[in-house]
């Protein structure tokens, strides 16, 4: 069985060493090396080349948004360097998820998630499935929205102080991902999947998607496969997280 190689990087000791030992009980997890600090990290990550970094986001030194940013930034003048970053979070604060979401992460997760979850969101990043916890699902649709309304009035006031202007510039969500909107303006959703999606966004199953949008579970289905194949998207999950940076969801 090949294992996934994985660099963790926790400044408490407790939690750092507890999470090592817990996942050497899963024989497809390998955990290379850890460190307490972002800097020590970032050096071992760069070192052993993980599949997986699990990335503290409060961190004594560099906090994990400043790790994942100079590691995303060093992957781009390394095209072979293809660690991926799973950002683990103590709070669900809309501060603090809205600064993960916009560091680039590849998953996102509360760190009070169970451990078979956390093993099952280290499988699905290494796949290239990104994996997001629903609590940080909901913060983003949630600025998502508001972040639309704002767009949506300035549009209509037509107007341009610098409050307003301020406004604009939140929309941090948009900013990274050019190429989802770019893919969503040539392949653009009905509003029937716009709604699907949605609802996938906020955790609902096909059966509970069908109730609320009062269809059959055969269509939910179909509308999830051309919501998949217009999102270039792997899964629900992956679709999810490219909509919410999208800022597509209403």
């Amino acid at each position: 069985m090949s294992k996934i190689n994985v660099v963790l990087i926790e400044d408490h000791d407790l939690s750092r060493i507890g999470l090592c030992a817990a996942l050497k009980q899963y024989q497809d997890i390998e955990i290379v090396d850890n460190a307490a600090n972002g800097n020590d990290g970032l050096k071992k990550i760069k070192t052993h080349q993980p599949d997986v970094a699990l990335v503290d986001i409060g961190l004594p030194d560099i906090d994990g948004i400043e790790v994942t940013q100079k590691l995303k930034s060093y992957q781009l003048e390394n095209p072979g360097f293809e660690t991926k970053v799973l950002m683990l979070t103590m709070h669900d604060s809309e501060d603090s998820v809205l600064a993960a979401f916009a560091a680039g992460a590849d998953s996102y997760s509360l760190k009070d998630v169970s451990m078979d979850n956390l093993v099952q969101a280290i499988r699905n990043t290494h796949e290239g499935n990104a994996w997001i916890d629903p609590a940080i699902a909901r913060i983003v649709l949630k600025q998502a929205q508001n972040t639309k309304a704002v767009a949506s009035t300035i549009k209509q006031l037509d107007v341009s102080t610098p409050v307003e202007q301020d406004k604009a510039d939140t929309q941090a969500i948009t900013a990274v991902a050019g190429e989802y909107q770019q893919l969503i303006e040539t392949y653009p959703l009905t509003d029937r999947e716009l709604e699907v999606l949605e609802l996938i966004v906020a955790g609902c199953s096909n059966a509970e998607i069908a109730k609320k949008l009062y269809i059959t579970v055969g269509t939910v289905k179909t509308h999830v496969c051309h919501i998949l194949n217009k999102l270039c998207a792997d899964d629900r999950t992956q679709a999810a997280v490219r909509a919410l940076r999208a800022g597509l969801v209403k």
